[in-house]
């Protein structure tokens, strides 16, 4: 099965959908009933963390037949009728200005948080969000605490879970700094995964995340047809996945080797995923092998599930199941960054883990990671450099998603807050949000002994292909055989193969 099969499958394999497998509901549309967070981090009241959103509250952006003149300071009547009576072209031309004012103050007012919420005596520089909240991780680098206090103050003014995108992502960026401030904020990362919404509604989170953005299927579909490729002519396969999650992963994959001509190979699947999934996930990984089982009863290939409920950096060869005989790939996708690297523990678990990898002789491993530097840097730039990336992240939604859908505020939320308030916040062992750059990832796993397996010309112009289902915006970007999918000029995610 060579990668040209592999992705004809994804072009016809309609009938193969995030729901069609035992334990995942189809989505509703809206969602009908979203849990609210329930614990406070913070003194304030305004934090996206509390009560995060009332159903029965309206929200700041209310439907079209709410929006009357009685929510709007605007008054029509000051400005004079354009079809009154016969007037001059200029006189018309100064008319038509004005309304055009007006439906700007219009557009202004509906686009900005709720009433009450913004300073109108703000200095112009504050009203620059980005600026204020830089300036807010300033003054806490700095120690000026009551700098730091009246620029939360302000801060808080004019974020807002339901605005724009950088007023959403402020919003969860300042509650970040307030908890760093009081050094709670691995208080807040823990109750965050502790009160993470469970079964279905998280997997609904995931779901719409892996339906409207190509994140997610970018980093699958680029690992899954390097490893097409590297055993398209073996019989046994054993796929080692550091992060199996739902194993929506596998789904095409195993649909395409199913068909291939000489007959579907047997394929065992080793998955690991951290010991407290299950509560996030109902049956944890118990659910994932169900849903294999259904796949492979489905397309008539043989799938074995080798479950081990350990985090990586625990991971011993013994734990694996090598077989004599079996072709290994090992999938890496937006995990490798979870494990410590020679910054925090001395014994270096991640190299450790890929020189582990390596010793197994695997035909192909496959890594997919956030193209974003916040391993070592310090603080400040740490915070800069989170803060332009979750910009890119949030302004991406923008474009598919009402920003007073609830089941935005939650994607938000559970699928990239809890992140960014743990790279914001945390320090220590308690960071586990350290990304690295490709650049990084690249002299890691050439210290550990591998060298690049470039994605082919094939692969490459069908992840472009991809794209033209999402956004304009979206790009993609060839780099020593690696794909880079970005949004703007911001790169986000890197993916690349190694043997």
């Amino acid at each position: 099965m060579d990668s040209h099969k592999f992705f004809a499958h994804i072009r016809t394999g309609a009938d193969l959908s995030f729901s069609s497998f035992p334990a995942i509901q189809s989505l509703p549309n809206p969602i009908s009933s979203i849990d609210c967070l329930k614990f406070n981090p913070t003194s304030s009241p305004n934090s996206p963390f509390t009560d995060y959103i009332d159903p029965q509250t309206p929200s700041a952006f209310r439907d079209s037949h709410d929006l009357t003149t009685e929510n709007f300071p605007l008054n029509y009547s000051s400005y004079p009728q354009l079809c009154s009576s016969p007037t001059t072209f200029l006189q018309n031309l100064n008319r038509s200005q004005m309304m055009k004012r007006a439906l700007l103050q219009l557009e202004s007012d509906l686009m900005r948080p709720e009433e009450g919420t913004m300073s109108a005596a703000a200095a112009a520089p504050l009203n620059d969000i980005k600026w204020l909240l830089t300036a807010c991780a300033r003054a806490l680098d700095e120690k000026k605490l009551s700098d730091f206090d009246r620029l939360v103050d302000h801060a808080r003014g004019v974020v807002s879970i339901t605005g724009n995108p950088i007023q959403r992502l402020g919003a969860y960026m300042i509650e970040g700094l307030v908890a760093r401030k009081e050094a709670s904020g691995s208080n807040i990362y823990r109750a965050l995964r502790c009160n993470e919404p469970t079964g279905n509604d998280l997997l609904s989170y995931m779901h719409i995340l892996y339906e409207i953005c190509p994140y997610l299927k970018f980093g699958y579909e680029a690992a899954n047809g390097a490893i097409a490729e590297a055993c398209r002519n073996d019989d046994r396969i054993h796929i080692i996945d550091f992060q199996i999650a739902q194993g929506t992963q596998w789904m095409t994959l195993l649909q395409a080797l199913a068909a291939r001509p000489s007959g579907p190979p047997h394929v065992r699947i080793t998955g690991i995923d951290d010991p407290v999934s299950r509560h996030a996930r109902g049956d944890g990984l118990a659910a994932v092998g169900k849903r294999l089982a259904a796949i492979s009863e489905r397309f008539k290939i043989q799938v074995e599930f080798h479950p081990v409920p350990v985090y990586a950096s625990l991971i011993t060869i013994d734990m694996l199941g090598v077989r004599p005989g079996e072709s290994l790939a090992v999938n890496f996708p937006l995990q490798l960054h979870h494990t410590p690297d020679e910054s925090v523990d001395v014994k270096n678990p991640r190299d450790g883990l890929l020189r582990l990898v390596k010793s197994l002789s695997p035909k192909v491993v496959t890594l997919v990671e956030q193209e974003s530097n916040t391993n070592t840097a310090p603080f400040l730039p740490r915070f800069r450099e989170a803060l332009d990336y979750y910009s890119a992240m949030f302004e991406s939604l923008d474009v598919v998603l009402a920003r007073d859908r609830k089941e935005r505020i939650s994607v938000e939320q559970h699928c990239l807050a809890r992140d960014l308030v743990n790279v914001i916040a945390c320090e220590g062992k308690e960071r586990v949000e350290r990304h690295e750059m490709l650049g990084k990832w690249k002299s890691r796993f050439s210290m550990a002994g591998f060298q690049p397996y470039p994605l082919s010309s094939y692969v490459n112009s069908v992840l472009k292909g991809l794209l033209k289902c999402y956004s304009e915006h979206y790009t993609i970007v060839e780099k020593d055989g690696a794909m880079l999918l970005g949004w703007k000029e911001r790169n986000l995610i890197s993916t690349s193969a190694w043997h």
